[in-house]
């Protein structure tokens, strides 16, 4: 029988083989987005099976085995870890052509050597094989070693303690650098005056001081975001539905937050101009201290109130948002340029339609000085997939520059999600390799190699200066 995840997987031509091999394989990862745990990573984290590592927390799977008829109890509920795992396996037939089947059986074979395909027939051999595995040497820290990890950037709210980042900087014997990633989406969320209200007391407790106005806000938002600095961090974060960019006065802005402060419901106005608000105030902290700014966009969350409810957000009921924001992303663009507090800026789009749009936007604040300083990210969430990533790469290489793409991320909380970086190279490697073979760009393995190197790794590790 055929192996289906061989060596030249996803590579369909003598050149696309030889730029993979030899070029982007050999290259570290810097995984400058992830959702990993930073107490996991800071106590090495171990699993009993391969379901505690495969199948908790992760949405993805929740999402396909539910489409596949699967009740909610081997999802998220009492089941047990070996019920979760057959139901997961009866669901892997399933799969063929959803990113799901091809990043099961790569995880499966690069961390478990493992090369059956997942069904019914093989779940018990895949299940005492795996478990074996894990009672071996199997934990967070040496599956970042295996897969050749430099950085990690987790993803921390301005109040988190950042103690396990300070554990991790402090062992001389971990030599993989795990550094913080400030995201204040609760800083901004004034939706819910209760819980806002909430946030900002444990804000002004963790920062020492008193938030009774606006400026206190930001006083200590920057008190936190100095802390931050202190600590390694050099990206901030945010999840948006959308851009924030309406006009709005220092008073205004003033009787808003003291309306929230005071217990009151804000109108949809007024919750707009202070998200707006809030924006510029994150960008300009940004510039001043050279980080890079990440914008997340177009998520629409929580769709299913009755399954919200019941498991909370980031559980598989999240769609692709359609908002138009060309206009506002432009707006807030021009607003930080005028001031020179534009600071580097990653823009992630979760519709595919918002490509070319964002490729042709971040062409219209390059700086001249800053190579790639606002770059089109990486395929993100529903768009981390074969067809997801090609758009990508083909909208910045036809409108902007591909050579100075800072590459891929896993945007993920699992510990095996580092095949996705492999996933990204086999697939940038093919599209290259391919035209190599056309005669679209010369068939040069020094010139096109270093850009496979480069994207790989090369230019995350200058553009971050880590």
């Amino acid at each position: 029988m055929t192996t289906y995840i061989h060596d030249n997987f996803l590579l369909f031509s003598d050149s696309a083989e030889r730029l993979y091999h030899d070029y982007a394989a050999k290259m570290p990862i810097i995984d400058y987005h992830c959702h990993l745990s930073p107490d996991e990573v800071a106590n090495d984290k171990t699993w009993k099976n391969l379901s505690q590592v495969w199948l908790y927390g992760d949405h993805y799977k929740w999402r396909a085995m539910r489409s596949n008829g699967v009740n909610e109890r081997f999802c998220t509920g009492d089941a047990t870890d070996r019920e979760k795992f057959d139901a997961f396996a009866k669901t892997m037939p399933d799969l063929l052509r959803n990113p799901l089947y091809h990043w099961s059986h790569l995880e499966l074979k690069r961390y478990f050597d493992i090369e059956d395909l997942l069904s019914p027939s093989t779940a018990d051999r895949i299940w005492d094989a795996t478990k074996e595995r894990m009672t071996d040497g199997f934990s967070a820290r040496t599956l970042m070693h295996q897969s050749q990890v430099r950085t990690i950037c987790t993803t921390d709210d301005p109040i988190d303690s950042l103690e396990q980042h300070k554990q991790v900087a402090a062992d001389e014997s971990f030599d993989i650098s795990m550094l913080p990633t400030w995201r204040p989406d609760r800083a901004m969320a004034a939706e819910d005056t209760l819980s806002y209200n909430s946030y900002l007391d444990t804000l002004a407790e963790v920062a020492d001081c008193h938030i009774a106005c606006f400026t206190d806000l930001i006083d200590a938002l920057r008190k936190r975001h100095d802390y931050f600095h202190t600590q390694g961090c050099r990206l901030s974060d945010r999840g948006l539905d959308t851009c924030y960019a309406d006009a709005y006065s220092d008073a205004a802005i003033e009787a808003i937050f003291n309306k929230v402060r005071g217990g009151a419901e804000l109108s949809s106005a007024e919750l707009l101009k202070f998200k707006s608000a809030m924006m510029m105030e994150f960008g300009r902290m940004d510039a001043e201290k050279g980080w890079t700014s990440q914008l997340h966009i177009g998520a629409m969350r929580n769709n299913n109130s009755k399954m919200y409810d019941l498991l909370g957000p980031d559980t598989g009921f999240d769609s692709i948002g359609d908002n138009r924001y060309a206009g506002s992303l432009t707006a807030y663009f021009d607003r930080l340029n005028s001031e020179g507090k534009l600071p580097k800026t990653i823009l992630y789009n979760l519709n595919p339609c918002d490509n070319e749009m964002l490729a042709t936007l971040i062409g219209c604040f390059q700086d001249g000085v800053t190579p790639g300083k606002l770059q089109l990210g990486s395929g993100w969430w529903f768009l981390d997939q074969k067809d997801g990533m090609t758009r990508q790469i083909e909208a910045l290489s036809q409108l902007g520059l591909l050579s100075r793409f800072v590459g891929m991320v896993t945007d993920s909380r699992s510990f095996l999600s580092y095949t996705r970086h492999e996933y990204f190279r086999r697939i940038l490697c093919n599209i290259l390799g391919s035209e190599m073979e056309q005669g679209i760009i010369p068939k040069d393995f020094d010139l096109v190699g270093s850009l496979v190197e480069n994207i790989s790794y090369n230019n995350a590790s200058k553009y971050f200066e880590f």
